[in-house]
């Protein structure tokens, strides 16, 4: 029996009749709500349905920030309390800075460059004939995982000595035309702006898709009325659209912040955080599984949660003001 557990097939038979347990034990407790009567039943059904995933964000999400942000006070081992010694290494330490100093370069750049492609993309093809494949052509960069997206950018980028052939499509275009070979991955402090192309690229399609949208849902007695008026295309633009489409812009540039924010595959894949790309989401899987030291990582990790969390509140601020005008 042992034996069989060990297995591949074992572990799935398990698993499989773990959750089969689970399922039945739940519609047996909504079932016995399902007969109560008044309040009672109320709480009950709140309680069967809600509980199961109140349960998972504890164990998945709760439990585990909390345990990081007790151990970001505590040594490399988790054995000593050493109060805040990780943080002041965390904004002291030359590396750590520059970590600081390179998220700083992507939050900044990352989610405007890629919102306003995106936002002219909109405007500029939309109502064309070929909208839908102009489109696609923008979106299709969304469906490639960053390290898919990290891999194909590095073959674009690679660099090979001038007297070697250069099998990266820059370097080789470069070098055709009569140039010098350029080190896209490896010179600091521009190696971070060619990593930035990479998740503009990615996001861009993902702007453009939520921002064409929101466009093409202007009520069009606006847009005929401000016509008529005599307004040129630029006071079209700043006048109605851009406050039309307020709050998609709102929840493109925040949620392309967060996931900048957090990037960790394109500079991982593409230069391994060296050469002066370290960011922190790189820096604190470095200190925590390459070098072991739970302190120093959990505070990392500590303070990009803390970063996101008022880009969240904005957006969530947002959300209810908009609610409120449309109830309005």
């Amino acid at each position: 029996m042992d034996y069989f557990l060990n297995t591949k097939i074992g572990q799935m038979f398990f698993a499989v009749i773990l959750l089969a347990v689970v399922v039945l034990v739940l519609l047996g407790l909504a079932s016995l709500a399902d007969r109560m009567k008044g309040r009672g039943r109320t709480v009950a059904s709140v309680a069967v349905f809600l509980g199961p995933g109140l349960l998972l964000l504890a164990l998945g999400l709760i439990y585990p920030a909390i345990r990081t942000i007790i151990m970001s006070f505590m040594d490399r081992r988790s054995s000593q309390f050493v109060g805040f010694d990780n943080y002041v290494w965390l904004f002291t330490a030359t590396d750590s800075k520059q970590a600081f100093v390179n998220t700083f370069l992507w939050v900044l750049l990352v989610p405007i460059v890629s919102t306003v492609v995106g936002l002219l993309y909109a405007i500029l093809i939309d109502g064309k004939r070929f909208e839908k494949l102009a489109k696609s052509l923008l979106f299709m960069p969304m469906a490639i995982s960053f390290v898919g997206a990290g891999i194909i950018w590095k073959f674009v980028y690679e660099y090979r000595g001038a007297s070697q052939t250069q099998r990266g499509l820059l370097n080789a275009i470069i070098v055709g035309l009569g140039g010098e070979p350029v080190r896209f991955l490896q010179d600091s402090p521009m190696n971070t702006i060619f990593l930035l192309i990479v998740m503009i690229w990615i996001q861009a399609g993902f702007a453009m898709v939520l921002l064409s949208a929101a466009i093409k849902a202007i009520p069009h007695d606006i847009v005929e009325a401000a016509m008529l008026d005599g307004v040129s295309r630029w006071q079209m633009f700043r006048n109605i659209t851009i406050p039309s489409i307020r709050p998609t812009l709102v929840v493109v540039l925040t949620t392309i912040t967060i996931a900048t924010l957090k990037i960790f595959d394109i500079t991982q894949t593409m230069t391994g955080a060296k050469f002066g790309t370290q960011v922190l989401a790189n820096m604190m899987y470095d200190q925590s599984f390459t070098y072991g030291n739970n302190g120093y990582g959990s505070a990392m990790a500590v303070a990009i949660f803390v970063l996101v969390i008022p880009i969240v509140l904005y957006n969530v601020r947002q959300m209810l003001i908009n609610k409120e005008v449309r109830g309005a």
